[in-house]
Formats: structure tokens, C-alpha cells, sequence
């Protein structure tokens, strides 16, 4: 009797090491183009209306003020999937290392990573972790897909085409395909993510009951009150009651598969609002602050915290590979959020470079109180040609203009001489209009954040600094020069080397 007691005593005791030592599924719900609409973070129009996102907030960790490394999709994206900064490791350029036609990129137009910097999911590979991803990668450098991720439906995928790239990549969007459940065997912990349309979406997952209608959300004084404008806005407040009935649908079926218990859960955005100007590819708050909720079974996660410091997206990929046990690279810009070691920052920087054809360079600060931007094109409008000039949006702001019915702040900001710098109070002037950079109340807060930037660039050679090299212009060239928003991009001077 004593050793049948102490043999099952021996299996439990075995069995719950075996579950203790288990490593944890970890799961990215990685949106696009989605700024922080939600109840959780004090949203007025979307409070009663994100019930999901709500109750992970309330069942995780809630970050209120977590900022990109870049406002626009391929150079954030970059950034988060290596964990270091896109102006460090080449890649800031938005949609670089392309081809037309789907074509694999050639060797000559490629941009590889430094050497010894791997991806996250190629870390988490390495350390046992069976990864996919259902969605884009987005990445601006060369890469093999089957080495980051353990799966793909794609034919060329399968065939193991030589060079396969991941900016190809099928997007199946699927939630039970080329997920966890595609894994052969299914005790092995996980890493993946999973794209959701986001900002990019229309509100087909929105009950119609709960679909805001234009007239109901209110516009910022940076935008004419238009009819294209408003519905634009809205969209956005839509968009993120979509993404809650997503995240809904995603979390049922990893509790139907029995994998929500051990799974890890990251909700966050690439940038923010996408379906108004001024927010993606800019470096106010709208393109830059984006809503971070982690939430799981984990020593070091406490439910309904809340955390209200600074944080650098650049963390989501530290604490990663910390909270699946894996020793941080040296070469990290993030940190682990729940290390005892952490340390909260008192500035994020991000910065924004060429965006599809529209080469630009701005550079940004965001310290506790304020936002410091800093602007290095100042020959050219904030509104110069881009890829969304055909918009309804575009098009009104183009016509009040002509037909002298801007606001003065809004001719000025859209179609005038950009500012060397800008200085917003943004307790204050939560809409950043009123640009303080020239008030002498306000001097010693310029110099410090100027101070800031020009340390950080000089510390992190900056690759912004240099001109975007011939070869890779010339593929941006290629790439657009048919386009009807490119035949009229009189504000970009460097491509008229190639229409000769």
C-alpha cells in the first residue's frame, strides 16, 4: 500500500513540475492602423461599446501610453519583429526591399539585417517554439519566411521555393489554418501572430445596431467639416468596435481547443488611425500612440493592473522572449515590462522617413508632458503628394483651399511652410494646434528635448541622416511611376533622375 501511495505521489509530483515547467503559448493579436478607441482607455464614444478589449484589460495588464517606433505599417513592423529600431537597423524607409510584380527582390536591391540580429519568431524557433503567422509580415528587408515561422499554406511556401519571400505571403486571415492547431505536435508551446484588419477594415463584424453614424462623432479642429471627413473619422470609432468582436471570435476558439489556459495574449496596433490625415504617417499622437494589453497566466502578469508610464512598443518584443524564458539579446532596444530590473523611461523617440513615394524625414520626442517634432523638409507642405491624393478626403482639403474656406490654422498646417520645430503641451492642447516652439515661456523645454534628440541621434546613427541610396529609389520609382498619385508628385524632386 505505501508504494502504490508513494508511486502516485511520484506521478503527481512529476506531473506538476511537468506543468509548472511548461512553457507558455504566446500569442500576438497584431492590428493595423488602430489608435486606442476603446473603453478601457476612457473613450467616450467607444466606453460601453468594446466589451472584449475591456474585459482582457481587466484581466491583464492595461499600458495607457505606449508609443511606435514609426507611424506607418512596414518600418514599425520592422522594428517590433526585431526588437531594435528601424533608423538602426536600415530599415526606416516605408516598403523597402520590394519588386514590382511580386518578384523576388534582387541581391542588388536587397536590404539584410545587420549581422547578428535575428527576428523574434526565428528566437523563439531556436527555443523550441512552433511560430506562424496569419497575416503580413510587412517587413522592409530580406528574409526567408520558412525560417521564422514553422508553417505556411502558400504553394511556394510549400514547394520550398528558394528566397521565399514573406512579403508575399498568402493572407489567409484564418483563425484554425496555419495556427496553433497546424502544429504536429500539439504539446509543443507556440508563438504566433495573428493580423486583424484593424483601421484598414469596414465594420462588417460590427453589429449594424452599434454602427456609429457620421453625425454622432465629433471632428478635430485640424480637419474642415466635410462630409468625406466626417465619415473617415467615424469610420475609425467603427473600425475598433470591429476589432473587439474579432478578438472575441479568436479568444473562443483557443478556449474551444483548449489552448486559452496556457496562452499569452498581446493586443496591440502597428500605428494608429489610418482612415484620417495627420494621424498614420505622422508624428502626432494619432500615429503614434496605439492601445497594449497583455494578459495570461503568468507569475509575473497581476489582473487589472493598470501601468501609466511611458512605453516603448520596442517592449513587446523584449518582454516576449522574456516571459518564454529566453535570455534577452544584447542588442534589444525594448526592455521586459515585468522585469524587477525595469526601469521606465522618460522619453520615447519615433520617427517617420519616406512613405511609399513620399520621401520626408521627421523626427519626434515624447517626454511626460510633451511631444517634440522635428521637421528636416521644410521645402515642402505637410500635405505634399501621397498615395492618398485620389481620397475624397485629400480631394475636399485641395478644394476649400482653392475655394478660400480653410480655417487660417488649417491652410497654414496642411499647405504652408512647415516649422523647423514643434513644442505641444498636450494636457493642454490635446490636439496639438498650438505649436509652442517659438514661445519664450518655454525655451528651457525646447532646449531639453531638442537635446534629446540630437543625443539619440548621434548615439544610434541615425541612418535617416543619409539620402535614400539610387538603387533603392530607383526600385520605389519602378514601383509607382504608373501610378496616377506618383505621375503628379511634383513635391519629390529626387525621382526626375529616373524620367529621363
Amino acid at each position: 500500500m505505501k508504494t502504490l501511495l508513494f508511486t502516485i505521489l511520484s506521478l503527481l509530483s512529476t506531473f506538476l513540475s511537468a506543468q509548472e515547467n511548461k512553457k507558455p503559448n504566446i500569442l500576438w493579436i497584431f492590428s493595423e492602423d488602430l489608435s486606442p478607441y476603446f473603453g478601457c482607455y476612457d473613450d467616450p464614444i467607444n466606453q460601453n461599446h468594446t466589451p472584449t478589449v475591456d474585459q482582457l484589460a481587466k484581466e491583464g495588464t492595461l499600458f495607457k501610453r505606449a508609443f511606435v517606433p514609426a507611424p506607418v505599417c512596414s518600418a514599425s513592423r520592422s522594428a517590433l519583429i526585431t526588437g531594435v529600431m528601424q533608423t538602426t537597423t536600415g530599415t526606416h524607409q516605408h516598403r523597402s526591399s520590394r519588386w514590382p510584380d511580386g518578384q523576388v527582390v534582387p541581391e542588388n536591391v536587397r536590404i539584410h539585417l545587420p549581422e547578428g540580429i535575428k527576428t523574434i519568431p526565428e528566437i523563439m524557433r531556436e527555443n523550441g517554439y512552433f511560430t506562424f503567422n496569419s497575416g503580413k509580415d510587412d517587413y522592409n528587408f530580406h528574409y526567408d519566411r520558412r525560417k521564422l515561422y514553422s508553417v505556411g499554406t502558400h504553394p511556394d511556401y510549400q514547394a520550398g521555393m528558394n528566397g521565399w519571400q514573406g512579403n508575399r505571403a498568402h493572407h489567409n486571415m484564418s483563425l484554425t489554418e496555419d495556427t496553433w492547431n497546424a502544429r504536429p505536435d500539439k504539446t509543443q508551446a507556440w508563438f504566433g501572430q495573428i493580423e486583424l484588419k484593424g483601421g484598414k477594415a469596414n465594420a462588417k463584424h460590427t453589429p449594424k445596431k452599434h454602427t456609429l453614424k457620421p453625425h454622432q462623432v465629433p471632428l478635430p479642429p485640424y480637419f474642415p467639416d466635410t462630409p468625406a471627413h466626417r465619415k473617415a473619422w467615424t469610420a475609425h470609432y467603427n473600425a475598433a468596435r470591429g476589432v473587439d468582436t474579432r478578438i472575441h471570435l479568436i479568444l473562443q476558439q483557443l478556449k474551444a481547443d483548449g489552448e486559452l489556459e496556457n496562452t499569452i495574449i498581446f493586443f496591440f496596433s502597428d500605428h494608429g488611425n489610418n482612415q484620417s490625415l495627420r494621424h498614420k504617417q505622422f508624428c502626432y499622437e494619432g500615429g503614434l500612440h496605439i492601445p497594449l494589453i497583455i494578459k495570461g497566466n503568468h507569475p509575473s502578469l497581476q489582473a487589472g493592473s493598470i501601468r501609466k508610464e511611458l512605453i516603448n512598443a520596442l517592449d513587446i518584443s523584449a518582454t516576449t522572449l522574456a516571459l518564454a524564458g529566453i535570455k534577452l539579446p544584447s542588442y534589444l532596444d525594448g526592455q521586459n515590462l515585468f522585469s524587477q530590473h525595469y526601469k521606465p523611461v522618460t522619453h520615447v523617440i519615433s520617427a517617420r522617413d519616406r512613405c511609399d513615394f513620399t520621401i520626408d524625414r521627421i523626427r519626434s520626442v515624447r517626454t511626460d508632458k510633451f511631444r517634440y517634432i522635428k521637421n528636416y523638409h521644410l521645402d515642402r507642405p505637410l500635405l505634399q503628394a501621397q498615395y492618398r491624393d485620389k481620397h475624397p478626403t485629400v480631394s475636399d482639403m485641395k478644394t476649400l483651399l482653392a475655394e478660400g474656406k480653410l480655417t487660417p490654422y488649417q491652410k497654414e498646417h496642411w499647405f504652408g511652410k512647415r516649422p523647423a520645430e514643434e513644442l505641444y503641451h498636450l494636457a493642454n492642447d490635446p490636439h496639438q494646434i498650438n505649436n509652442l516652439a517659438s514661445d519664450p515661456q518655454y525655451t528651457s523645454q525646447l532646449k531639453q528635448h531638442r537635446h534629446i534628440l540630437h543625443e539619440w541621434i548621434k548615439k544610434t546613427g541615425d541612418q535617416g541622416q543619409h539620402p535614400e541610396s539610387p538603387t533603392q529609389l530607383k526600385a520605389t520609382y519602378d514601383l509607382w511611376k504608373e501610378k496616377p498619385t506618383f505621375k503628379n508628385a511634383k513635391t519629390n524632386p529626387e525621382y526626375e533622375q529616373f524620367k529621363k
